[in-house]
C-alpha cells in the first residue's frame, strides 16, 4: 500500500558538509546511502557503525510546519536528513520494514532534533522538530532509490 512520495534525497560526504541533493542514490544494506556520510564512516557520530544511522528521513510537512508555527524556514538540505517525503507519517514506521523504490528499510526509532542541527544549520529549529525531526531507519535490501519514487508499507 502507497503511504507516500521520496521528494527530495540528500547526502554530505562528511559530517559537517552541507548537504547536496541528488536524483538517486544506492540504498546497500548494511552499509548506508552510497556516498553518505555514515556510509563512508566520516559522519559526526560515526566512531563505529550504527544501524538506526543508515538512512535518515524527514516528512516536508514538518518543515512546513516549522516555517508556519515557529517562523524557521528549514531546507531539505539544511534538515541534516536524507530523504525528504510527502504523504507518510514516519512516526508510525518506527518497528516496521517498508519499501522506498527497490530498497527495503526498517525504521528503528525517531530522529529526534538535536544541538548538532542548529550549530551546523545556523536556524533555532530543535523545538519545533521535537517528536517530528524524523526517522532513523536500517537498510534491510540493497537497492536504488529516485526522487518520486513511492513509499509502500509491507507486510508485518
Amino acid at each position: 500500500m502507497k503511504l507516500g512520495t521520496v521528494l527530495s534525497i540528500q547526502i554530505a560526504p562528511n559530517g559537517t558538509d552541507s548537504l547536496r541533493n541528488l536524483e538517486q542514490i544506492n540504498a546497500i544494506e548494511g552499509m548506508g546511502l552510497e556516498g553518505d556520510r555514515y556510509y563512508n564512516r566520516t559522519g559526526t557520530y560515526s566512531n563505529k557503525h550504527d544501524e538506526s544511522r543508515e538512512a535518515t528521513f524527514i516528512e516536508s510537512e514538518a518543515l512546513e510546519a516549522l516555517a508556519k508555527d515557529y517562523n524557521v524556514e528549514l531546507k531539505g538540505t539544511e534538515s541534516r536528513r536524507n530523504i525528504s517525503t510527502r504523504g507518510v507519517a514516519l512516526n508510525h514506521l518506527v518497528g516496521k520494514e517498508f519499501k522506498v523504490g527497490e530498497a527495503v528499510f526498517r525504521g528503528i526509532r525517531l530522529c529526534e532534533p538535536c544541538t548538532h542541527l542548529e550549530e551546523v544549520s545556523g536556524k533555532p529549529a530543535r523545538k519545533g522538530l521535537i517528536h517530528r525531526g524524523g526517522l532513523r531507519a536500517q537498510i534491510v535490501k540493497s537497492g536504488m532509490i529516485q526522487v518520486g519514487d513511492e513509499i509502500e508499507s509491507l507486510p508485518a
